[in-house]
Parts: structure tokens; C-alpha cells; sequence
């Protein structure tokens, strides 16, 4: 292949002007060239050069994306083992292998409100070998953290929406109160000594936890974990007085009496949880929460590797087992539409306005 310095000018006793080719490519070829024509003909072959490298690195990224996966995918829960995030993740990785042919294995890299496992996957390779599945934290970390290690808007690519799990009001199983309206009034009149479990700064917990301080104006004593499921341990051996979490966290230790549920946080009751009221129903207007998910890559991963990664989360969510699962645990997967990287990006940009909002009214500052 003809080189970069390939063309040169030269010129014989006479003043001839004469384009030399690389030895042995070619012979000497007179000609009436100036040097303005010689450095002309220069730089056309360089670009033609560069065209040939880009054009190689292109199909060689073609290559790449057209063939991946070529070994396991990890997904990192930005929570402990056990908690709603991580029941989330392992259905849906199961569903992922599958589709994929690959193992994708779930890792979960809890503490500071999910914030340093997200900062993992920010700063690992963009290749899609390393995935991201979070939850409303994602939007409300910016404005609770002063120094975030990442920005959600710009340090991702995103895949797709998930699921939206509802919360649950819950308590250990001999907490006084009996009902919702009775949890509101034990709740007003003794305050702090509450004690009530979260996993963290930006956590769902914590947030659910806000809005309800912030609606009976009544402070708790909140008591941080590593995640919700070393929280619910906690509250099913009667250490802790109350916790707010996903339904797929508590769903089944409420329908087998291990622990007291108060109230849902969705505008209507769960079909999984029929006797158990709204936070409407005991007079707490206004108070709708839902915890929505998305899968999210290093920002700068290729466009066939997104494409091929939100293909497989579809099929993963239309899976029937995983349908059930979810319908088990009072949530269910979004419709295909919604698992996109446009309506992940959608969500997640008016979420993180939204919450900026909500925290700044309830006086919380960012740390």
C-alpha cells in the first residue's frame, strides 16, 4: 500500500520539476508540477490514507458489536443481595442469559445510596460488558449528594425502562398500632422515638421515608443500612420499628405474617395485597410513589451494542415467567415501548427535576 511519503519532489540540473514514487513502486515521471501541485498531491494521498484507517476501525466496531456477547455480562445492583433492586435484576439477568446466550451475572456493590455502584459502572469500559440496573435514586443522587463522583445525564448510555414497583407502609409484627389511621396518630404523637430503617441517602426507602415525615410534620429516627435487605432482617427479628419498601421486598413476609403492613403508596390497592389500604384511605393525601427501574451501559458504548442489549431486555420482560414472577411480588414488567433507551432518557431527565424540587422544598440539604 502506497505510503504517507510516498510522493516526493525533486529537481534535475536542468530546473525540471519531477514526482518521485517510493523506490521500487514506480519510475521517475516528469511533469510540469510546481511544488504547490507536489504538496497537493500530498496531502490527497494522506486523507485517502486516513480514509482507509477509519474506515477499517469502523468495520472493525461492526465486527465487534455484530459478534457480542462474547463472554458473561455483569449487572451491578448498586444495593445488597436480597434487597427489591436485586429481586428485580436476578429475574430479569435470568430472562437476559437466555436471549443472549451468554451468563449474565448479577454483582451487587451496595452503600451510599447506590451511588458507588453506579460510579463503578460509570467509570468501567464501554465494551457492554458491564451494565447498570437502578431505580428512582438515580435521579434524586444529584440532588442529594454534593460531590457525586458521575452525572447521570451524560456518564450513561441508557437501555431501558424496567418495572415500576410499588411501596409498602410496613412495621415489625408487634408494633402497637393496629391500623393506618392508628400508625398516624402513634406516629404524631411520639415522633422520634420511631425508629424507622432505610438503605441510605437516595435510596427508595429514604425517599418514601421523606414524604411521609414531610406529610404527618413529624420527624422519625432514621437508622441507615447497607440496603433494605439487612433491613428487613432486622425488622423480622423486631430490632426496628418501620420501614417503607418495594413490594418486592415485602410482599411475602406480609402474606405470611412475619411482618405488620400499614398502607401502599399507589393510588389504588395491589392486586397482590387486596386488604391493605392506600396512604389515601387513612387520610395522607397526595402521597403516590412508585419505584421505577432502568439498565443503563457506560456512556460512549456502540449504538449496535445498545440496540442489541434493549432488544434482549424486551424479550427478557416479555418472558412469562418473569410476567409471573413480577405479578407475584405486586409490580409487572413496563410494555416494550417503554423499554428504550428514549424513554429511560425521558424519565430519568424529568425525574431528576422533579426530586431536585421535592428535596429542596423539604429542607434537605446536599451532602
Amino acid at each position: 500500500m502506497i505510503g504517507f511519503d510516498c510522493i516526493s519532489a525533486v529537481q534535475n540540473s536542468r530546473g525540471t520539476v519531477f514526482a518521485r514514487m517510493v523506490p521500487g513502486l514506480g519510475e521517475d515521471i516528469p511533469g510540469q508540477f510546481n511544488w504547490e501541485d507536489i504538496q497537493n498531491m500530498k496531502t490527497i494521498v494522506k486523507m485517502i490514507a486516513a480514509g482507509l484507517v477509519a474506515g477499517s476501525a469502523l468495520s472493525a466496531a461492526a465486527v465487534v458489536a455484530q459478534d457480542y456477547p462474547t463472554q458473561p455480562v455483569t449487572i451491578v445492583v448498586p444495593f445488597s443481595a436480597g434487597g427489591p433492586t436485586d429481586t428485580v435484576t436476578r429475574l430479569v439477568a435470568a430472562a437476559m442469559s437466555e436471549d443472549l446466550g451468554q451468563q449474565v451475572v448479577v454483582q451487587n456493590v451496595g452503600g451510599a445510596g447506590g451511588t458507588l455502584g453506579a460510579g463503578q459502572v460509570a467509570a468501567a469500559a464501554n465494551d457492554g460488558y458491564t451494565l447498570l440496573l437502578h431505580h428512582i435514586g438515580m435521579s434524586t443522587a444529584p440532588a442529594l449528594y454534593a460531590s457525586l463522583p458521575y452525572d447521570p445525564m451524560t456518564d450513561f448510555a441508557p437501555i431501558g425502562l424496567v418495572t415500576e414497583v410499588p411501596m409498602t407502609m410496613v412495621a415489625r409484627k408487634d408494633f402497637e398500632p393496629a391500623t393506618l389511621k392508628d400508625l398516624i396518630a402513634y406516629v404524631k404523637e411520639n415522633g422520634e422515638n420511631v425508629t424507622y430503617a432505610n438503605a441510605g441517602i437516595g435510596a427508595a426507602s429514604q425517599l418514601c421515608g421523606l414524604l411521609f415525615q414531610d406529610a404527618l410534620e413529624t420527624k422519625l429516627t432514621e437508622v441507615p443500612y447497607q440496603g433494605t435487605g439487612p433491613a428487613m432482617t432486622d425488622l423480622l427479628g423486631g430490632q426496628i420499628d418501620m420501614m417503607c419498601d418495594q413490594t418486592t421486598n415485602t410482599t411475602s413476609q406480609i402474606q405470611a405474617g412475619e411482618i405488620k403492613a400499614y398502607a401502599v403508596t399507589t393510588p389504588e390497592r395491589i392486586a397482590v395485597l387486596p386488604d391493605v389500604p392506600t396512604m389515601a384511605e387513612g387520610g395522607v393525601e397526595n402521597f403516590n410513589l412508585s419505584i421505577w427501574h432502568g439498565l443503563y451501559a457506560p456512556a460512549g458504548t456502540d449504538q449496535a451494542i445498545i440496540d442489541r442489549l434493549t432488544q434482549s431486555l424486551q424479550a427478557a420482560l416479555a418472558d412469562e415467567t418473569v410476567g409471573n414472577s413480577f405479578a407475584e411480588l405486586g409490580t409487572y414488567p413496563v410494555p416494550a415501548s417503554e423499554a428504550t433507551p428514549d424513554a429511560l432518557a425521558e424519565k430519568l431527565e424529568g425525574q431528576t427535576a422533579l426530586w431536585a424540587e421535592v428535596i429542596a422544598a423539604a429542607g434537605v440539604a446536599a451532602q
